[in-house]
């Protein structure tokens, strides 16, 4: 039986012992969160990889000037390899975890050993899904994931080799399996818990990453080709995003340590689960489906104009005062995510008979920011549309849904966590990460057990 007065009493004492006062972080010069004092991130590090730009700091007066966003892969800006992709006719995903793990964009040969060699890895043994996927049951599937890739583990030789040759191959074995395992997931997920009936396909050698996941998903005549590409160019989109971002600095940190591929990847897993990282698109069609409730006219932009005061006053939705999806940590006038998104997403709209709701968002993606400066008079912080904001409505309108919102999110990163491992275990001047922090307990000292209270 739970001792309730126990847990009671150390609650109250972990309260007091966790107490920081604002003022520490100030007269220490501790910058919380990694953040500097205007906001932009503490440089902790270099990468090849990726890099995110969305102001620029202002060398007359120091202050960070907002900019265009640009999201660039091996500094190949975003919108210039969707574009290519897209006027190739093929799906990006595959190039795209191609680029970010060797450097440079396949030639066709490379291109079909790099498809190939995903397509032959990607089935899983008939005992793992049992033991792991289908008999170990759970309600989300981000901790499901996390225990089925620290469990492929246990089927390596040689796990624990960290040579440049076997971080490629079980970096590769990571990006074939892991949709699958979501997939499977899901399913077992939704027999086991709403007596839904369980489907396990196998995936299908001759399908892309997307197109295979949608399958796994839905069958093999329930996705059309503008859903397997909008999907393929959310995949694209999430990438990577450079290596500040919450999950690859916990992937960077766990790796610096030398462990093991499986256990660094649960690491950014774990971390991508978390609400305020992976989880926005969830809080976004919560809120938006909230408006839906509460406005009488959809067209009625001073009505809208007037729920989205409402919510920045902490009076209505989650009382939190926050519109979910506009605003970013680093983007300020646009985020490049979000245009190619919302590109794609009218045409998804129109195919599935949904252009009065995408109407409403947009609506909403401009009235927010309009309410924003309104709401925080004299401030001259630039707020935008996010990628979180439409990506919740299009997995929405090809059928995916909710509780993989998340996972979908670690299935496309999985090629950028890849990518900083490899890296961080690779470069001469590596050493293992380990920031400081300075003590400033002033508590009691020690006291004999009889004259303590």
């Amino acid at each position: 039986m739970e001792n309730t007065e126990l847990i009671t009493r150390l609650s109250e004492l972990v309260k007091e012992s966790c107490r920081l006062d604002n003022e520490l972080f100030q007269q220490y010069d501790v910058k919380r969160g990694l953040r500097n004092r205007d906001h932009s991130g503490v440089l902790v590090g270099l990468t090849n990889i990726g890099n995110v730009l969305g102001y620029q700091k202002n060398e007359e007066t120091g202050k960070l000037d907002p900019i265009p966003g640009e999201l660039r892969y091996r500094d190949i800006e975003i919108t210039e390899l969707v574009h290519g992709c897209q006027k190739s006719g093929m799906h990006g995903f595959e190039e795209t975890a191609y680029l970010l793990l060797a450097g440079s964009l396949p030639n066709k040969s490379d291109h079909k050993a790099f498809t190939d060699y995903l397509a032959s890895k990607r089935d899983l043994t008939s005992s793992f899904t049992k033991n792991m996927i289908l008999s170990l049951r759970g309600k989300d599937i981000m901790n499901i994931l996390a225990r089925s890739v620290l469990a492929l583990y246990t089927l390596e030789k040689d796990g624990d080799n960290t040579s440049r040759e076997n971080l490629v191959r079980q970096s590769l074995n990571l990006l074939a399996k892991v949709p699958v395992v979501i997939a499977y997931s899901y399913h077992a997920m939704m027999n086991a818990y709403h007596r839904k009936e369980l489907v396990i396909r196998h995936p299908d050698p001759k399908l892309t990453t997307a197109e295979n996941f949608l399958y796994l998903m839905k069958g093999a005549d329930n996705y059309t080709a503008l859903e397997a590409e909008i999907l393929d160019l959310s995949l694209i989109l999430h990438a990577d995003h450079g290596g500040g971002n919450n999950s690859t600095f916990t992937i960077r940190v766990t790796s610096s340590s030398g462990t093991d591929t499986y256990a660094a990847v649960a690491s950014a897993i774990a971390s991508l689960k978390g609400p305020l990282h992976g989880g926005a698109n969830l809080q976004v069609e919560d809120m938006m489906d909230n408006i839906r409730e509460n406005l009488s006219d959809w067209e009625d932009e001073d009505e809208i104009y007037e729920y989205l005061m409402k919510i920045l006053r902490k009076e209505a939705f989650n009382k939190t005062g926050k519109i979910y999806g506009i605003g970013h940590a680093i983007y300020t006038v646009s985020d490049p995510r979000a245009i190619l998104l919302k590109e794609r997403a009218g045409q998804l709209a129109k195919e599935k008979g949904l252009e009065k709701e995408f109407i409403l968002y947009t609506k909403i993606e401009r009235l927010a920011q309009k309410a924003f400066y309104d709401f925080k008079t004299g401030t001259d912080k630039h707020v935008c549309a996010n990628v979180d904001f439409y990506s919740g409505f299009v997995y929405k309108a090809i059928g995916i849904p909710k509780e993989v919102f998340t996972p979908i999110f670690a299935m496309s990163r999985m090629a950028g966590w890849c990518a900083h491992r490899i890296e961080e275990l690779n470069f001469d001047q590596r050493r293992i990460i380990r920031p400081a922090y300075k003590s400033v307990y002033t508590g009691p000292g020690y006291a004999p057990i009889d004259e303590r209270k």
